[in-house]
């Protein structure tokens, strides 16, 4: 089993370890601010699902930025930053500039790293950290942590329920056809764009694989015409009305797994990335033009 297959299967005990210490952290927005959440990469897409959760549970506007796009001049109650390094440039030039005009909270994997003094307030998540350089474990249990700090949301289940099925998720086989497919196009809606963005992303680090992501409801407006035999259309959540039987007509293969938690589901797209690298003859721990963090000198 390579590294990362290894530290994918640990998710459902540190989405379980992400609730229990988000209960007792006193950095997360509060209810009714304006807050801005941001990261590099993956952690962006983190940042971007974790906005619309927000909004979906009723505790203010919040937008989610590219720590190298951040809006200058914008007003916000507070920033929320996750890089699992600490180390990266655009993440720590955003924080440095921001210090002492707005709190700012950060996630991070490493509490021996500059990040722990350029945030106000650090959530340190150093039992999801990882010795592969592709992000999985940590990217998710940063979410789970934000997201179990939310509290109940309207049609989204509790952390909790989520690693139970992330339970499944890391065991059950990938379907054959999905694994030999040639193209992969992921979609989601509201906070499972950002894991569609994500799952897309891994795809391409890990494996090289030609794919995509699109908010599901422009996938019609112009990306279906990718879609055809020997390419899949994967949905993050509840399937649009008449999404299944637009996929079947141009000849696509669906996949959709409304009775999982999207978060869950997200572990078997990174599942998918590590077989296809495998089958390719690549190593999933050691991507290629990848390091762990991004230093601009």
């Amino acid at each position: 089993m390579s590294r990362t297959a290894a530290e994918i299967a640990t998710q459902p005990a540190c989405w379980h370890r992400a609730a229990d210490a988000a209960s007792t952290f006193d950095g997360l927005p509060k209810p009714g601010e304006r807050v801005a959440v941001t990261g590099c990469g993956t952690s962006w897409f983190m940042a971007i699902a974790y906005a619309a959760l927000r909004e979906a549970a009723g505790q203010g506007e919040t937008d989610a930025f590219a720590s190298s796009e951040f809006p200058a001049g914008r007003t916000y109650d507070r920033v929320v930053a996750i890089t699992r390094s600490g180390t990266t440039t655009e993440v720590l030039e955003l924080l440095g500039e921001l210090k002492g005009v707005v709190p700012t909270t950060a996630l991070t994997a490493d509490p021996k790293t500059p990040v722990m003094d350029a945030a106000d307030s650090v959530a340190v998540l150093d039992w999801a950290d990882e010795e592969s350089v592709v992000q999985t474990r940590f990217a998710t249990t940063a979410l789970a942590f934000l997201r179990a700090g939310l509290g109940d949301i309207p049609g989204v289940k509790s952390i909790a329920d989520a690693a139970v099925d992330a339970e499944l998720a890391v065991t059950e086989p990938l379907p054959a056809s999905v694994v030999a497919a040639e193209q992969w196009t992921f979609l989601g809606r509201g906070w499972t764009y950002g894991l569609a963005l994500e799952a897309a992303l891994k795809m391409r680090e890990a494996a090289g694989a030609w794919t995509e992501s699109y908010p599901a409801m422009e996938y019609r407006h112009g990306p279906i015409s990718i879609t055809g035999p020997g390419r899949v259309a994967w949905m993050f959540g509840v399937l649009p009305e008449g999404l299944a039987g637009d996929v079947a007509r141009v000849g696509g293969e669906l996949v959709a797994r409304e009775e999982l938690d999207p978060l869950a589901d997200l572990v078997r797209a990174q599942r998918l990335a590590v077989a296809l690298a495998e089958s390719r003859g690549f190593d999933p721990d050691r991507p290629r033009n990848l390091t762990r963090s991004v230093i601009l000198t």
